[in-house]
């Protein structure tokens, strides 16, 4: 989805944990087949992607481990409404310098905009 939406250039970078998911080789397959470059840390060292590591551990704690989902589809729903809803658009991030993802990005596009 967010591929469609935000139409990436080719060489962005994916950075994510060690998750079986993102070892797949259908999703390593899709990221490629996008122009997308993945980046994992080595097994015991998260310091390569602490951002990423960050991510995946706020929103364990912030929402997946705070609920029973019934079904896929409901916990589908609900990652991706606290991703839209909140954790782009309100959440501030220590590396973004306290801003959110969206207004470090609009940050960013501003002087373009110029």
């Amino acid at each position: 989805m967010a591929v469609r939406r935000c139409k990436p250039p080719k060489g962005l970078i994916f950075h994510s944990d060690r998750g079986v998911q993102y070892a797949a080789v259908a999703f390593r397959e899709r990221l490629e087949s996008h122009g997308i470059q993945q980046s994992m840390s080595r097994k015991g060292d998260p310091y390569d992607n602490a951002v990423a590591e960050n991510f995946f551990s706020c929103l364990k704690c912030e929402l997946i481990h705070l609920k029973h989902y019934p079904t896929r589809a409901s916990a589908q729903a609900d990652v991706f409404a606290y991703l839209e809803a909140f954790y782009n658009t309100v959440r501030p991030h220590s590396a973004l310098g306290w801003l959110s993802p969206s207004q470090f990005e609009a940050s960013l596009l501003a002087p373009l905009a110029a």
